[in-house]
């Protein structure tokens, strides 16, 4: 490891260099360095990545942790302005990874406009806090509104509602929140107040708690049934609420990776028979993260209504496809939800992090109010009155500003070209020699593995149960391999998940997970990443030589 760079002896702390540094840079040379870069950013942000930060340098990660291990906090100065930003560009940037190159499609972060930045930067030099008006003022009348046009893409009530809701003090369509995490515990929190209201003698479980509230109500066990597929934040909510991870109960899927309607209507039926137990929620999945499933929704809403059950739809992922006017069909029945989360920093291409969580009912979000006398006092009209988080940013206005630029059809237009590509990617795995896919896209997300040509054979084969499980103990190895070495060479990038690949199986298989949301991924690039995983396959050479650094 190299030695600690010496610091220079003219840096110190004190009020004449901190006023330097805290209002403008500090002499000519930082700011020439400020402005040749942050120009770079603001105005060819794209090529700026390409150019400094490739997907990722090829290096391993502890390797670059051997370099990070000083614990001191400085007492004064270490480097100048300029000096940071060099080592920002020079030593963060090339081994950070680029999500912006059309290479990279193995997760849910991608390229944004270059415009975001700016929007971005913008919304952090007026540093508003939503928590209250008084020190967000218009910011807080602005993200009513586009709370108010958010909801209408999703529940498209008539215009007389939103006239009569947008700028209402006293109700609320829903909330911006840091991420989908915390907008699906936002939800699952209104649900489970709403399913343990107030009785004679128990003034409900937010101000009582799960014990007095289980006991007000006779019951043992509050469940919510998800997918299998449900994001893990769900698993989160219910250790937050007290409702128990184990009692958020994954439901099989069937051969399209939906829920599977006929287990869910069974546990129902049981759990509506159980007096001890009672369904806070059901949460229907709009794209589901491994495979980009979207689960029955219309069939979901109609048992949920039909047992009085809070109907909540994820759809961090694939709710901005309702802008596409081609495939907006595909979440048919999200509008009868009593609550969907959306994430603005997935596909509607946000800088992180940013989420949002809306409600049916304008008054659901007073289950979960709260007040301060120093902050939200009972009797303002403060958004932070009703969000699980305190402080947060001015994200509406990075949403607003990117509607008025994009239009609904500039996104759709975005959406589009994500679930087509997706579909061009499909058929080129279906026609490679060393590839099987396992789910066909329903929107911008498949899974595939690869399965070498003398191999396949056996996949389409009865073979024995141990045979089977050797073949996909092999498999496992050979994708879990591939996808490292090609993460690592640092020229193209898909994830992996396991995923149980036929009905019936009792284990799940390793698989190569591709979402493809770049509107610069071709079906060009998607070859060269298909060639580049064939030319590792043939370098690992697993199958024959099992050498011992592949195999672990």
């Amino acid at each position: 490891m190299t030695a600690p760079e010496k610091i220079p002896s003219d840096l110190v702390a004190d009020w004449s260099t901190l006023h330097r540094v805290f209002i403008r840079p500090e002499d000519e040379k930082s700011r020439q360095t400020l402005v040749k870069y942050m120009e770079q950013i603001l105005f060819g942000l794209h090529d700026f990545l390409n150019t400094h930060v490739g997907v990722t340098e090829a290096i391993p990660l502890a390797t670059l942790a051997e370099s990070y291990t000083d614990t001191l906090i400085h007492p004064d100065p270490e480097k100048k302005l300029a000096d940071v930003i060099k080592d920002i560009i020079n030593q963060i940037a090339p081994r950070a990874v680029n999500v912006a190159s059309p290479y990279f499609i193995g997760h849910m972060t991608s390229a944004i406009p270059f415009f975001m930045v700016h929007l971005k930067a913008i919304a952090a030099a007026l540093n508003q806090n939503l928590i209250k008006l008084e020190t967000s003022k218009v910011l807080s009348v602005l993200e009513k509104q586009v709370l108010a046009k958010m909801h209408r893409m999703i529940y498209n009530k008539p215009p007389e509602f939103y006239d009569s809701h947008v700028q209402n003090v006293d109700t609320s369509l829903g909330l911006f929140t840091n991420g989908g995490t915390t907008a699906n515990i936002t939800a699952l929190w209104v649900a489970r107040n709403l399913c343990l209201p107030p009785t004679a003698h128990f003034s409900g479980v937010e101000k009582d708690g799960m014990a007095a509230a289980m006991k007000a109500h006779d019951l043992e066990r509050l469940v919510v049934l998800v997918s299998e597929r449900g994001h893990f934040s769900l698993k989160k909510a219910g250790g937050i609420l007290g409702i128990g991870n184990r009692n958020i109960i994954a439901v099989d899927v069937d051969e399209n990776h939906q829920v599977d309607m006929t287990e869910l209507v069974r546990l129902v039926e049981k759990f509506s028979r159980d007096k001890k137990t009672k369904i806070a929620a059901m949460v229907g999945i709009a794209g589901t993260t491994e495979t980009g499933s979207i689960d029955p929704l219309p069939r979901m809403a109609a048992l949920c209504k039909k047992h009085r059950i809070h109907f909540h739809v994820d759809a961090a992922w694939g709710g901005p496809v309702l802008l596409s006017e081609k495939y907006s069909n595909l979440l048919a029945g999200i509008q009868e939800a009593d609550s969907v989360t959306i994430d603005c920093h997935k596909q509607f291409y946000m800088p992180m992090s940013a989420g949002m969580v809306y409600f049916k009912d304008p008054k659901a979000l007073d289950q979960i109010a709260y007040h301060a006398g120093y902050v939200n006092r009972k009797g303002s009209v403060d958004l932070g009155i009703k969000t699980l988080e305190g402080s947060r940013e001015a994200s509406s206005l990075i949403l607003d500003s990117a509607l008025k630029i994009m239009g609904s059809r500039g996104y759709g237009l975005m959406i589009d070209h994500g679930i087509e590509t997706t579909r061009l990617f499909a058929k080129k795995i279906k026609a490679r020699a060393h590839f099987h896919l396992v789910t066909d896209p329903v929107l911008n997300i498949l899974t595939y593995r690869a399965v070498p040509a003398h191999l396949q054979q056996h996949l389409n084969t009865d073979i024995s149960s141990s045979r089977r499980q050797h073949l996909d103990a092999c498999l496992d190895k050979i994708n879990t391999n591939l996808q490292r070495v090609q993460r690592e060479a640092g020229k193209s990038f898909v994830s992996r998940t396991c995923l149980k690949i036929r009905p019936g199986d009792s284990h799940k298989a390793v698989v190569l997970r591709s979402v493809i949301m770049n509107p610069y991924t071709t079906g060009k690039i998607l070859d060269q990443i298909l060639d580049e995983q064939e030319a590792i396959l043939d370098n690992l050479d697993i199958l024959d030589h099992p050498a011992p650094n592949i195999w672990r």
